[in-house]
């Protein structure tokens, strides 16, 4: 598999330095772009320090690639003109420069929490309503409306994965549903970063096969990609894991208390 050259944002951060690895033997060059200073581990990585505010300077950084992996941004719940300004803004800047010079796909890192006030006992898919959980929700829903538009407009091939909890190993009982491992976002990734070209626009769930899920696997004909691996095998060693599910909880858990958002409301 070559992709050619690929540009990826936030490629220090978690996901970020999982999927560089990856990438490495699938690309002709990989462009690694973080505000944080990077050095190249392969001959074939190329690094730049960009901050994502900076329209010019990540304009003149993604010059050359054919795709973009977009995962730069604030992972996280924060004030509201932060997530705007790093997450919107951001995500704008990039999508600007993919337009302007001719990059034809782009795939924007988006988030569960888009759609964190369903309830767990309902299976939910791509095609519901967002429901953000809190103001990081909101910043990522304004990131894919960011990508339908600049696919609606422009003619961009944009892809929203929203990611579900990616760690390790899963270490807590909500993991069970939302856990993404390491080899299926890679998988994700590589899916969605070779999609055909007359894939315009999608939103779709990353998220391991887990037993316990409650979000819908990505349609074939829409993503080419069916995850591997399932939280259950662990389960084992999650404390909580065999506690009764109240079916009307939401899906966010924890992250859709009030307290969650309270401390970034106050200035």
């Amino acid at each position: 598999m070559d992709l050619g050259t690929v540009a990826m944002t936030g490629a220090a951060g978690t996901i970020g330095s999982v999927v560089r690895k990856a990438l490495r033997r699938d690309v002709g060059r990989l462009i690694l772009l973080d505000r944080v200073p990077l050095r190249p581990e392969a001959e074939n990585e190329d690094v730049r320090t960009v901050d994502l505010r900076d329209a010019a300077a990540l304009e003149a950084a993604l010059t050359g690639a054919d795709r973009v992996l977009h995962l730069g941004g604030i992972p996280d719940e924060a004030r509201l003109p932060d997530l705007l300004e790093a997450n919107v803004l951001g995500t704008h800047h990039v999508l600007e420069a993919a337009r302007r010079t001719g990059i034809e796909r782009v795939v924007l890192a988006s988030s569960n929490r888009v759609t964190g006030f369903y309830p767990v006992g309902e299976l939910t898919g791509p095609q519901d309503p967002v429901r953000p959980d809190g103001l990081y929700g909101v910043s990522k829903v304004a990131v894919e409306a960011l990508g339908q538009l600049y696919a609606d407009k422009f003619g961009l091939s944009v892809i929203c994965l929203r990611i579900g909890s990616f760690e390790h190993m899963p270490t807590e009982a909500r993991h069970l549903a939302t856990w993404l491992s390491p080899r299926d976002a890679v998988g994700y990734v590589r899916a969605a970063l070779t999609a055909p070209p007359s894939t315009r626009f999608a939103a779709v769930y990353a998220v391991s096969a887990n037993t316990r899920r409650f979000w819908e696997l990505p349609d074939p004909s829409v993503l080419a990609y069916a995850p591997v691996d399932d939280a259950e095998l662990h389960a084992g060693n999650i404390p909580g894991a065999d506690f009764p599910i109240d079916p009307t909880a939401p899906q966010a858990g924890p992250y859709a208390l009030p307290e969650f958002t309270l401390e970034h409301l106050r200035s």
